[in-house]
């Protein structure tokens, strides 16, 4: 449906009862790790004030004025045994005005679990996006046993979009600060966060700062980019700086970086990208021509200071994985974009309910593997290159046999499209 439809199917929509935009389907085809976990999910909105921060927005000439950062955050977690399932999120779509509801399975300010602690998962949006804009992992990885939580990035949000250098800037650092205020929090939720096990999930500009938080210093020319972070402030990230160094932290100890943005406008050169430290996971769409999936390869095939994969979404664009289902107001056209905001979500080769089951699946096997060491996940991605080269060999039992090498946790058929590739720390 394009900004061309009939005017019917548009009044059709506006005049529906309150929209349903599910963030927690799983489809019937769906690998073997998306579905939800065992554990019932609460949710809370927190918020922050990062003291005598560089306002970069504000910064005229030589006057660097400072200002306490607002952050607010969305942290799911796994609930006290008896929490009823099921409850919205009021939230903002593309444009920066039309609120929307989104449905879910957490609990609004259930009470923890307790007992046990938990690995924490920052997760960290695009330019622009929004706490909820992958919401799905969140709820999806609280289920299985982490506390994750999502950050509204000041600045760099629908709804107080502004100047692209404070998100160069601030990305990283707020990354850092989140956990910081994560492992000082008291009281019942609090005590279930292992803030000694920490993974971050970066979509876009949120992959990029990931990136820089995991080690990968920036370039002296993407310091001094017109465009970009003034009076080269951004040297606070640059490679073999001190200042980068005080930044990484060794609680990260594993990062998925979705469609990261950076290499293609010269972010990173080998150097930088050999400082990454941590196995990373990257997911791209093959056809990204935002974040441009050539340069996602080079970040993949120079990050040699890390043990790290490559998912490639054959034919996806840049928002392959991250972004939830397109909320059914989005479908409509609106004044303040030039495009229907449907096109901020979606792909138009794949669904987007399939591509978060599949980023769900590697998730899950992803971070159980390096946040708690479960060695049971090697399997799921120790996989062959190409998935369309995959043979499924069972014996009577459906036991696999030697020539089995169809990927493991997808069922016959359903790994078309898709590549995984992997590369050894030194490789």
């Amino acid at each position: 449906m394009t900004w061309k439809q009939p005017l019917a199917a548009v009044v059709a929509i506006m005049a529906a009862p309150a929209l349903a935009n599910p963030i927690d389907s799983i489809r019937p085809d769906a690998p073997e790790l998306a579905p939800y976990g065992s554990r019932p999910i609460g949710v809370q909105t927190l918020e922050w004030v990062h003291a005598d921060q560089i306002d970069i927005v504000n910064v005229e000439g030589d006057s660097e004025p400072l200002y306490d950062r607002p952050l607010t955050a969305e942290v799911w977690y796994p609930a006290a045994d008896g929490t009823t399932p099921g409850g919205s999120y009021r939230a903002i779509l593309r444009d920066g005005k039309t609120e929307v509801t989104l449905t879910g399975r957490a609990a609004r300010d259930a009470p923890p679990a307790s007992g046990e602690r938990y690995p924490l998962i920052v997760i960290s949006h695009g330019y622009p996006g929004n706490r909820f804009l992958m919401s799905h992992l969140g709820e999806n990885l609280a289920s299985k046993g982490f506390v994750t939580v999502s950050i509204d990035h000041t600045d760099s949000t629908y709804s107080d979009q502004a100047a692209f250098g404070a998100t160069l800037y601030h990305r990283p650092i707020d990354q850092r600060f989140v956990v910081d205020q994560m492992a000082t929090l008291d009281g019942p939720l609090g005590a279930i966060i292992d803030t000694s096990a920490v993974g971050v999930i970066g979509y876009s500009m949120g992959g990029y700062g990931a990136l820089i938080f995991g080690g990968a210093g920036v370039t002296q020319a993407a310091t001094e980019y017109s465009w970009g972070t003034p009076n080269g402030l951004l040297e606070r990230h640059m490679a073999g700086s001190e200042s980068h160094e005080a930044l990484i932290d060794s609680r990260v100890k594993a990062i998925i970086a979705i469609g990261p943005w950076g290499r293609n406008a010269g972010f990173w050169d080998a150097n930088g990208l050999a400082g990454l430290r941590v196995p990373t996971l990257l997911m791209a769409g093959g056809s990204d021509d935002v974040s441009v999936y050539a340069t996602i390869r080079t970040i993949f095939e120079q990050a040699a200071g890390a043990d790290r994969h490559l998912l490639t979404f054959e034919h996806a664009n840049h928002n392959a994985a991250a972004p939830i289902p397109a909320p059914k107001e989005s479908w409509i056209p609106v004044e303040e974009l030039d495009f229907v905001p449907f096109e901020h979500y979606s792909d138009p080769v794949w669904d987007t309910t399939r591509m978060n089951n599949i980023a769900q699946h590697f998730a899950t096997a992803f971070f159980d593997l390096h946040l708690k060491g479960d060695i049971s996940k090697r399997p799921y991605l120790e996989l062959i290159p190409d998935a369309d080269q995959g043979i499924i060999a069972l014996d009577e039992d459906a036991t696999p046999t030697e020539d089995h090498s169809y990927w493991t946790g997808f069922p016959a058929r359903t790994a078309k499209g898709l590549r995984f590739e992997t590369l050894l720390k030194g490789e």
